[in-house]
């Protein structure tokens, strides 16, 4: 469950950074404004920098829900993470090997040591 949750989180992540990369910013139009963008010496500006948007774009509506499942994925990850059985320290991890005799365990075609 885990594996497949963090699959979608690393997918929605990318796909997030590219959507927001190719929007166009509110920032770009001011500096078009500013500059006489707007059509008839800059009179135009204010409509397009003031100007009422009536509904969200696509592209802003779509990084708004994949915001919200990077939310989510990332909550539910979290959450997973805490019910997984923790380890206490690093010895309870150690495998124990006992060798009964070191010499008993060399193979037999290395020479004698003189």
């Amino acid at each position: 469950m885990d594996a497949i949750i963090l699959v979608v989180h690393v997918m929605v992540s990318l796909l997030l950074v590219g959507l927001i990369l190719i929007q166009h910013g509110k920032g770009a139009d001011a500096g078009a404004a500013a500059l006489g963008g707007g059509g008839g010496g800059g009179g135009g500006a204010s409509s397009s920098l003031f100007g009422s948007q009536g509904s969200a774009s696509f592209l802003s509506r779509t990084s708004a829900i994949l915001a919200a499942v990077f939310f989510a994925t990332s909550l539910s990850l979290a959450y997973f993470s805490g019910k997984a059985e923790r380890i206490e320290s690093v010895t309870q991890q150690a495998v124990t090997t006992t060798v009964t005799d070191p010499v008993e365990s060399l193979p037999a075609d290395l020479p004698e040591i003189p």
